[in-house]
Parts: structure tokens; sequence; C-alpha cells
């Protein structure tokens, strides 16, 4: 993740400019970190210790704004400064726990710390791979014989989402002002959204990369894709629904995505790793991949009103109800010649489960508000209010173990005047 160490208030005349952490003081900058607990491991302070083949002759990527060009640098070195990151922190290892100052200086706790955006996103593209989730907006809208499109089993559906609107949790979404036709025998009329919804989803961040006009191919997919993240893709529903067609969406999803600080590397979840979905039809030859690329993340949605004294959970669902994995998506989007940028964020699309309390969506949980979300203590919803906090969380859980995400949260703040 990318932090910057928060200014003090007693430092007098370097107020704002100088940070204290132990007996050090640090000029503000945005730094790359390593979670360990409540703390921050910060990698620039021991880039030294990273000795082996590739990192060493690398190491100034630590010192860098972005994690762009560690990424950048590829698969084995990922891999290479990983297996140097658990030595350095395991119980035998002493070049860290017993040097008093190096520890000082090269841990933050994470109250003192402000978060940023992980990478400098050059692009973003959002697919659209949960069945459960095409399905029920299917029927809304087309009605159950026509629930999915023809081309949605034969392929990653997605489309190229606006990375400058890609924010990081804690950010406020202010509520977007559009065209929309309430009323199907009226002209359009703008104003602010009334149906702001959230969208569960996840997302992973592209390393390496490939030359225009060289495909990625499915076997080597999982040596460009690099860690991943939460996401809430905010979605205008009745913004969308007007101008959607024929070039699909717009104003209604580019107004912003929020997304969790914390990449958490593909290395750490293949641990958590299961059977991919049978895929009926199978997909064709540059689609197929054997190997298990299914996640099992645990991942929750919770809404706090104003008047809230406590946040209610509104879905509870799962990464491993995705129909198409993150390969035949890297795979799919690249199959043209499509070059992919170290950075690059590609995302799921909404998670729905098969169970009513999986769906990723207000969409579907008030199904297209024909029936109220209970949010506890008399407070019900369709859509979002002004004011209203979305929060996803997310982890893996292991045998006595957890592998967190960090939270993905967004208030919703008034639509400008216009």
């Amino acid at each position: 993740m990318i932090f910057k160490i928060k200014p003090v208030d007693n430092l007098g005349p370097t107020k704002g400019k100088l940070i204290s952490t132990g007996n050090f003081l640090f000029i503000p900058k945005r730094r790359i970190g390593v979670a360990i607990g409540d703390q921050i491991l910060d990698l620039s302070v021991i880039k030294s210790l990273f000795q082996g083949p590739v990192i060493s002759k690398h190491k100034d990527v630590f010192d860098q704004p972005t994690l762009n060009a560690f990424m950048a640098l590829g698969y084995e070195a990922w891999r290479e400064a990983r297996r140097t990151l658990q030595v350095l922190l395991s119980a035998n290892e002493s070049t860290l726990r017993d040097d008093v100052s190096l520890r000082s200086r090269a841990f933050v706790h994470q109250s003192a710390a402000t978060m940023h955006l992980p990478a400098d996103i050059g692009d973003y593209t959002d697919f659209y791979s949960s069945r459960d989730h095409a399905t029920n907006v299917g029927i809304m809208f087309r009605g159950k014989e026509n629930a999915l499109m023809p081309n949605w089993l034969r392929l990653p559906v997605g489309y190229h989402g606006r990375a400058s609107s890609v924010i990081v949790s804690g950010t406020p979404i202010r509520r977007p002002s559009g065209q929309t036709r309430p009323d199907q025998t009226k002209p359009p009329v703008f104003g602010p959204s009334k149906q702001l919804d959230i969208e569960l989803e996840m997302a992973f961040f592209v390393g390496g990369g490939n030359q225009q006009g060289e495909p990625i191919p499915i076997q080597k997919a999982h040596e460009h894709i690099f860690g991943m993240v939460l996401m809430n893709d905010w979605s205008a529903r009745d913004i969308q629904s007007w101008e959607y067609v024929p070039l699909g969406p717009f104003l209604g999803k580019n107004f912003g995505t929020t997304i969790s600080p914390w990449v958490v590397p593909m290395e750490a979840l293949l641990p958590f790793a299961e059977p991919n979905p049978v895929q009926d039809p199978e997909p064709l030859p540059y689609l197929q991949h054997t190997d298990a690329y299914t996640f099992n993340i645990n991942l929750f949605v919770s809404l706090k009103g104003q008047d809230m004294a406590e946040s209610a959970t509104i879905c509870r669902s799962n990464f491993k109800y995705m129909y198409w994995t993150m390969k035949q998506q890297l795979a799919h989007h690249t199959v043209n010649g499509c070059n992919i940028r170290p950075g690059d964020l590609l995302a799921s699309g909404t998670i729905s489960g098969p169970d009513p309390e999986s769906f990723g969506s207000m969409l579907e949980l008030s199904w297209r508000g024909s029936k109220s979300i209970d949010l506890g203590g008399g407070e019900t919803r369709t859509f979002l209010k002004d004011g209203d906090e979305v929060t996803i969380t997310g982890y893996c859980q292991g045998d006595g173990y957890r592998v967190g995400f960090g939270p993905c949260m967004g208030t919703i703040l008034p639509a400008v005047k216009h």
C-alpha cells in the first residue's frame, strides 16, 4: 500500500512539514508499506535488506510514491520480495527484530498514516463476470427467458471505465446529476440521481505488461496479476438505464469508483484457491485453463445512515461465486493485441451469489426498488440516501490465521446544485 505519515501538531514552526516518529523527524511523503498487524513497515527504510538477484539491482523501487515501478519488475521480483519479507519478519531472524533504531524508523502505526491510491492507474476496465448478478439484472430488464445475452457464456463481457475517478477508501462520493427518464411517456429530465447504488466488486492490479499486438496467453496470465483490492463501483441506476443503449455505461458509472488501499498479493491468496466453476458451453481454447484460480474470499457490505447508531450488514457474499476467472479476463482483454501496463486496474463486476443475502447491489437487494432493505431500528432503503456510509470488507480465513483486505468505504454527499 501507499501511505503518508500524518503531520503532528506539537512541532511549533515545523507544523505540517515534519513528522515525529520515535526519535526521528521525517519530511512527509508517500511511501510504500506492508501491513504488519496494526503497524506499517516502511520498505524505503529497509530497502538495503533486499539482497535477492532481482530486487538488489532495483532497490530504488521502494523509494517511489506508487507501486508502479515495483509492479513493472514482474512476477519473479514480486515473489523474491515476498520471500525476503517473510524471512525478515520471522521469529528466528534478528536483523530487524534486534535493531531498535532500525525498527523505530521502519515501523509506523496505522493510525498515524494517511492512505493513498496504491498506483498511478493508467487504465481501468470493469468486467461483468458474476453469472448470478447478470441473470438477476437480465430478468429485471428483459425477462427470465432472455436473462443472459447470447455472448455472456462465451466470453468475459467488459467495458472500459474512467481511471481518473478511481479514489481511495474514505474519500466522499458526490451524488451525480444527469439525464433520467422516470416516465417513459414523457421526455427525459435533468437532476440528481434518485437511484444511487453500490456495486460489491474486487479488482486486480496488472504488473509486467505486454507489447501492443502481443497477447498474454492464458498459461502466463497469472504472471501479470500482481494483487487484489476491494472495490465499490458506485452506480447511478436511473442515469445508466436511460443512457446505456447503444454504447453502454457512461455518466451513470464514471463519477466515482472506490478501492481499498491495501493490495493483497496473489502469492498470499494462493492457499485459498478453489477449483474453477464448470463452464458450459466450454470456452474457446484461448480461454481454457485447468489450474485453480477461483478464490474463497468472504465479502461483506454494511450501510450506516446519518441517524443510525450502528451500521447494518446488507450483503454477505464471496468472490468464489465468479463465473469468469481473472486469468480468463486478462487473456481475453489482450487477445486482440491490446497492451496492458503496470498499474492498470481490472475489476470483477458486481459479485452476487445464489442467495438473496449474497446479492452485491441494492438494485438486486431491493429488486429494482420494489421492496425495502431492512436496516433495523425502523430504517429502510431501496437506494442510497445522502449521508449514507457504505463499507465493504473482506478476508480469507485460514487455519488459525486470516488474510484481510482493509476497508473500502465512502460516504454520499449531496449533489451539486445546478
